[in-house]
């Protein structure tokens, strides 16, 4: 027998909070936006969010190949 004390080898911890977030799941922006309109019933928010999609779509398309291709739809 050895007089050496006995280690035992422990696993380190991953239950502490990361930089993202305290949750264990780290949740997407979308899936929260979606939980936050049906929890609160803030129907009037998804027309709003599509049509700031579709300008966002429309600028970031707008600065590519595909500019002459929009100004049939105006």
């Amino acid at each position: 027998m050895s007089d050496a004390p006995h280690t035992s080898d422990s696993k380190t911890d991953n239950t502490a909070p990361s930089a993202l977030g305290t949750d264990a799941e780290n949740v997407g922006l979308v899936r929260e936006l979606i939980e936050l309109i049906l929890h609160n019933k803030k129907w009037w928010l998804v027309p709003v969010i599509i049509v700031l999609l579709a300008i966002g779509l429309l600028v970031a398309v707008g600065s590519t190949a595909l500019a002459p291709y929009l100004y049939p739809l105006f």
